[in-house]
């Protein structure tokens, strides 16, 4: 019984949709670009005297609109916002749908151990995950490459996509350990979709306050703040962070699991 394959082939359409969308709307959203570039100096100037809270909520911060790349970096949150929810919506969904649709004991009747059927759907869940994370940097590359006119942009975009991918692959974990660990499987995409547009509340409260920076640990969209990460690169605290709430869910998801019931 090949798990890994059955999951990628239930998953297939659903990751193209994301795909799909999410490369229609870094293209729509680049091609808004070349109505500001001759306007770049007078908008930044106009953003400028923007509101802080309107300048979060529109993710400009630091960023300088009037190059291809800081326009890429102000979309880029919306991006991150969008791989965010299809990480924990499908870290979630690829385990609670066994008990949701009655297939759970079909399963673990299998010589499948509960142990087996994990790493196999985690597999799986990380394959998407992956896919999405490369077709999203190949297509940034391609979009935002053809507005650069010369100017060198693949180092922050690959910086940029691997710190998404570290905040997919968060949400991922997070996902299925509630839907792993959880009592309520039917509500288990829900409380991940939940937890996650949390998490990003939480970021637009950081970002607008300025007096609450203490607790940008807390949210994994403030570790990839798309200024800092094209200046600098990731920061290795954010990054061994991230790792450590992956590890952390997936021991929570792997005890769990083995411990509960199937309903």
């Amino acid at each position: 019984m090949n798990l890994y394959g059955r999951e990628m082939r239930a998953h297939r359409k659903s990751l193209l949709i994301w795909i799909a969308g999410i490369i229609v709307m870094l293209t729509i959203g680049m091609g808004e670009y070349t109505s500001m570039e001759e306007s770049g100096n007078a908008m930044n100037a106009l953003l400028a005297d923007m509101p802080k809270a309107l300048k979060a909520l529109m993710g400009i911060g630091e960023l300088d609109i009037g190059t291809p790349l800081g326009y890429y970096g102000v979309l880029f949150l919306y991006l991150l916002l969008m791989a965010a929810i299809h990480a924990s919506m499908l870290g979630a969904a690829i385990l609670s749908k066994e008990e949701r649709d009655k297939t759970a004991e079909f399963l673990l009747a299998k010589p499948l151990s509960r142990r087996r059927l994990l790493v196999y759907k985690l597999l799986a869940a990380l394959t998407n995950v992956v896919i999405f994370n490369v077709v999203m940097l190949v297509s940034s590359l391609l979009v935002v490459g053809a507005y650069g006119q010369g100017e060198t942009t693949a180092p922050a975009i690959v910086f940029l996509l691997m710190g998404m991918l570290l905040v997919q692959v968060v949400f991922l974990t997070v996902g299925m350990a509630i839907a792993g660990a959880g009592r309520q499987p039917k509500r288990a995409v829900a409380f991940s979709a939940s937890a996650m547009l949390l998490t990003f509340l939480l970021s637009m409260a950081i970002e607008i306050s300025g007096h609450i920076d203490y607790l940008r640990f807390l949210t994994p969209f403030q570790y990839v703040d798309a200024a800092v990460v094209m200046d600098t690169g990731i920061e290795a605290s954010y990054t061994l962070l991230s790792l450590g709430i992956s590890a952390l869910s997936l021991i929570i998801l792997f005890v769990g699991y083995n411990r509960r019931d199937m309903k």
